[in-house]
């Protein structure tokens, strides 16, 4: 019995201290030295990639956000503020319980065939509200010109990029909104066009906050 009851009191002890031991290397020392390791080598991307403008910070530069107007008195949904670059769709092109205009509770897209009517519908609408918000007086949009990326969420909802040919579709209405030259706004859509990853992963991107970002520089903050 007396022998029992030290065999129990060893394992116990034996299980405490194990216990504690990997408490101590897997609670505190690993987590210690992961996060001096990122704050030494990738310091940008341990704290959120934020983007800082005059003196604040704006955003992330890998979530997507929403550009747009105050609502209105009676109004559920707000406009968008043409004077700035547009993200992609914000509602993954259909309201859902995992989409909801760039909030990070939770993220997700529609699990829509290309077929759907309703996703069909919601496609066909959004490509004309992008060909008339971005038709201005000598710079006309047509239909085919629309990119995908234009009327499409993407598969997070939360996209902060766009592709190229949507911010250079989008660059005659934002200098119209804001007085520039359009030369100059497609030359700050040039500057902020990246290529594809390592050279040959992802398509080219431009990202929108990054862009009007530079785009309020311009306007001398307006």
């Amino acid at each position: 019995m007396n022998n029992s009851l030290l065999n129990t009191a060893r394992l116990l002890a034996a299980g405490l201290r194990a216990l504690l031991v990997l408490t101590l290397v897997t609670g505190v020392l690993y987590p210690l030295a992961v996060t001096g390791v990122a704050q030494s080598l990738f310091r940008d991307k341990a704290d959120g990639s934020e983007i800082s403008a005059q003196g604040r910070v704006v955003g992330s530069s890998l979530i997507g956000q929403a550009y747009d107007l105050p609502l209105a008195k009676g109004q559920e949904t707000p406009a968008l503020d043409l004077k700035w670059f547009q993200g992609r769709p914000q509602n993954g092109l259909g309201v859902n319980s995992v989409n909801t205009r760039y909030k990070l509770i939770l993220s997700g897209a529609t699990n829509r065939a290309g077929d759907d009517r309703e996703l069909v519908e919601w496609v066909t609408a959004a490509k004309a509200a992008v060909v008339r918000d971005n038709s201005v007086p000598g710079h006309p949009v047509r239909p085919s010109q629309v990119p995908a990326d234009a009327v499409t969420s993407s598969g997070s909802g939360l996209d902060p990029d766009i592709s190229p040919a949507y911010a250079e579709l989008q660059a005659p209405r934002v200098a119209a909104r804001n007085g520039l030259p359009v030369a100059r706004v497609e030359q700050l859509v040039k500057d902020h066009t990246q290529g594809r990853t390592l050279g040959f992963m992802g398509e080219p991107r431009v990202n929108v906050l990054e862009l009007n970002v530079a785009l309020r520089g311009l306007t001398g903050g307006r």
